[in-house]
């Protein structure tokens, strides 16, 4: 990797500020810009856990409208005179009384250089704690249903004491449980096959003005003014009525943990020609209009949990009768799927009134068969909620990722942010295009808007409902400067990343991130050589996501090879239609490689559009690695040439991870050798990738699908998917014919040997015939 210019590597920069640029010197005028072909853009965390951040107990100053930039290291500053200009829009501005010491050598954190990024903690806290809101299906096996319980009463010890919680279950009809009623159990029941309006939601469950302040039905009084936890409500009788439903886990852990405990089977019979039917649309309508009615703009959670797909009332995905099969991928592509429009419009619904309010919802799948998750999929894209799939609810893959999402940090608070804004600023010679993250636009026009749109834009902020520490969002950029109009010798621009949440301690937090970058003519060499491969194969790999929503795949799979032609056209070394000639320089060399296995990668979209630099680069190209006798584990090429029958391989996709042992070592294995005495060598050999796969199995959300396999079993076929087919059936090595052959894997995808020789010949322009 070519090193950047400024002294920091890129992953250091990366860990300071949480911020990765494709570009680190930015080309200086629109032409220039558009000629490097990858856009200048960014891979930003805002909740990257830093250990030396300085707690800062005030609010930031800021510009004077309609800038409104934080103050930072890169202004301009006069102690004496007390003021300070900034470096955005160059207006001065006055310190605060506050700041009346500051001096050059007692400087607030915010204005000293190694702070260039700074979390404030705001004085006014949250008005109400999060809320977290439980959808049970309880259409499932009772097995299943048992796993699933067992697991919720686990999660409700992780939430925050002060946390409210709600409980909604569905099956034939949805039921939402009153909780604050502890002398017998006690549920609403709606018709799981009717469609209801929010507005007829919130009056059933005495939720409306008219209804919050009289007697509830079933003629109990109705709840004291102060809301739950001694909250005094901002809706007035609003949120004091909703007491019944949503109470702090303190309060209602026992109540909630028997009515948990004590759920059944959906008892509603189904017959052998038949799937159960489930209201899952209604269901989560039902918990979305009672957070827009009682907590609008506040910290919630709506956690589906479900076991097939909705058959029953809104979002229907398919019908009752087994007799009619679920849309498969080539109805999808053939647009002759009976309920899709319907459901995806009623789903899309949903998410943008949730995603409004700042709420997140989070769907977790427990079911061998498809639960209609591409209708549902704006739920959690929208909101950025987890999307977690499972064979089961009793699989470890379930249980795991879902207790992982309440992770705590050191202080004891979960990991995650609540009800977010993400704001970006910049200088005049910089207009942000757009965002591409699980975010929607907050609608927000500066002079910071471009003109050219990729992935949100037409607005310099957005909406975040959700975010941990690993949360990155693309953000993409063009440079305005027309060509001819010089810029000053050593101008810079600026970034600033604004993003405000509600901290699970229910503090308001913003954090402030502001970077620099140099500008340079066209075709400096410091350009090139600030070229970072890793980030700007992720930004693309963004990109490519987004367009395949829209798009058809082979007009993204063609978009891909051009943009990849012509960044080696703009930035290698090569004489014209002489393809032998062809080098790319140092900090380009592998940028080709992630593009051949991003075309190859069969992507969770989801997690790719919300994860860091690092992870998204193992979702699309895997890492592979060794393990042999009498030599340390080494990285191998992710190639059929790296399977040997004396090796064992550990293979990470982020989404499975794998132990493949060749003929040999899966012989000796069967055979027990390792546990005879004289061969605790070969016991080492065994143990060592189960350790290092413990290791990266440690700190992933979701977790992996673990695969144990051997050469030539089935399960063999996870690696050999993702192995670069240098030796294949058509190529005419097979396993064992040469010192450097590796294992035949039967395909029809070209090497990457292949690929990089028909890039060569069309990035020099040579005949391909």
């Amino acid at each position: 990797m070519a090193a950047p210019l400024v002294n920091p590597t890129f992953d250091e920069i990366e860990e300071q500020d949480g911020v990765r640029f494709s570009w680190n010197t930015w080309p200086s005028t629109r032409l220039e810009a558009t000629r490097t072909v990858v856009p200048i853009s960014s891979l930003y965390t805002p909740l990257k856990e830093r250990v030396d951040l300085p707690p800062v107990m005030y609010e930031p100053v800021t510009c004077k409208a309609p800038c409104r930039a934080i103050l930072n290291p890169f202004c301009s500053i006069d102690t004496r005179g007390k003021i300070w200009i900034c470096p955005f829009c160059l207006q001065r501005n006055p310190f605060p009384p506050h700041y009346k010491d500051i001096t050059p050598t007692n400087l607030p954190p915010e204005l000293l250089p190694k702070y260039t990024t700074i979390e404030y903690t705001l004085s006014r806290p949250a008005q109400v704690p999060p809320i977290f809101i439980f959808v049970i299906d309880t259409c499932l096996d009772q097995e299943d249903l048992d796993a699933l319980k067992e697991t919720i009463v686990i999660s409700l010890s992780l939430l925050p004491p002060n946390a409210l919680v709600g409980l909604i279950t569905y099956g034939t009809m949805a039921q939402v449980h009153e909780i604050g009623y502890a002398d017998c159990p006690k549920s609403y029941v709606f018709r799981g096959s009717k469609d209801y309006a929010p507005k007829q939601i919130i009056e059933m469950l005495g939720l409306s003005p008219s209804s919050a302040g009289a007697t509830r039905p079933g003629g109990a009084a109705g709840p004291s003014a102060t809301g739950p936890g001694g909250i005094r409500p901002v809706q007035g009788s609003f949120q004091a009525s909703a007491t019944r439903f949503l109470m702090p886990v303190q309060q209602a852990e026992f109540q909630l943990t028997q009515i948990v405990e004590q759920l059944t089977r959906d008892p509603w019979p189904v017959a052998s020609d038949r799937r159960p039917m489930r209201c899952t649309g209604l269901a989560v309508n039902v918990a979305v209009s009672m957070l827009e009615s009682t907590f609008p703009s506040t910290g919630a959670r709506v956690m589906l949990f479900t076991g097939g797909p909705c058959t029953e009332g809104p979002g229907l995905v398919v019908g009752q009768e087994l007799r009619e099969p679920i849309r498969s991928h080539h109805d999808i592509d053939r647009d002759s799927v009976k309920h899709f429009k319907k459901a995806t419009k009623f789903y899309e619904g949903l998410s943008k009134r949730a995603s409004v309010n700042g709420h997140a919802i989070d769907i977790y799948a427990g079911c061998l068969d498809q639960v209609g998750l591409l209708e549902m999929k704006y739920l959690t894209n929208a909101t950025n909620g987890f999307m977690v799939i499972a064979d089961s609810f009793t699989t470890a893959i379930f249980k795991q990722s879902f207790l992982r999402s309440l992770a705590k940090d050191e202080a004891g608070f979960l990991q995650m942010g609540f009800n977010g804004t993400f704001e970006v600023m910049t200088t005049k010679e910089l207009k942000i295009s757009g965002v591409i993250g699980h975010v929607i636009s907050a609608n927000k026009k500066t002079a910071s808007v471009g003109e050219t749109e990729i992935g949100i834009g037409q607005t310099s902020a957005w909406k975040v409902c959700s975010l941990t520490p690993k949360t990155s969002l693309a953000v993409y950029f063009e440079v305005v400067t027309p060509a001819g109009q010089p810029l000053a010798p050593g101008a810079n621009g600026l970034i600033q990343y604004v993003t405000h949440y509600q901290h699970a301690s229910g503090q308001f937090r913003l954090r402030v991130t502001t970077v620099s970058r140099a500008f340079a003519e066209g075709g400096h060499p410091s350009i090139a050589a600030s070229f970072d491969q890793e980030a700007a194969a992720v930004l693309m790999s963004r990109i490519a996501v987004f367009k395949a929503e829209i798009d058809d795949s082979p007009d993204v799979l063609r978009w891909l090879d051009r943009m990849l032609i012509r960044l080696c056209q703009k930035f290698a070394d090569y004489r014209k239609e002489d393809p032998a000639s062809f080098r790319l320089p140092e900090g380009f060399g592998i940028y080709p490689q992630f593009m051949f296995h991003l075309r190859r990668s069969k992507l969770e979209r989801h997690v790719l559009n919300d994860a860091d630099v690092n992870n998204s680069l193992i979702m699309i190209q895997p890492t592979l690695m060794s393990y042999a006798f009498d030599k340390e584990p080494e990285p191998v090429l992710l190639d059929s040439v790296s399977i040997r029958p004396d090796v064992i391989l550990l293979l990470d996709t982020f989404f499975h991870i794998l132990i493949f042992h060749g003929e040999t070592i899966a012989a000796w294995r069967k055979a027990e050798y390792q546990n005879q005495e004289g061969y605790e060598n070969f016991k080492e050999l065994l143990e060592a990738p189960v350790q290092d796969a413990q290791e990266l199995l440690a700190d992933r959300n979701p977790i992996p699908r673990y695969i144990v396999c051997d050469q030539g079993g089935s399960q063999a076929r996870f690696l050999l998917s993702k192995l670069n087919p240098s030796t294949t059936h058509m190529t005419g090595g097979t396993y064992g014919s040469g010192p450097t052959s590796g294992q035949a894997i039967f395909t029809d995808d070209v090497s990457l040997q292949v690929f990089m020789e028909h890039l060569k010949r069309l990035a020099v322009g040579a005949s391909t015939s």
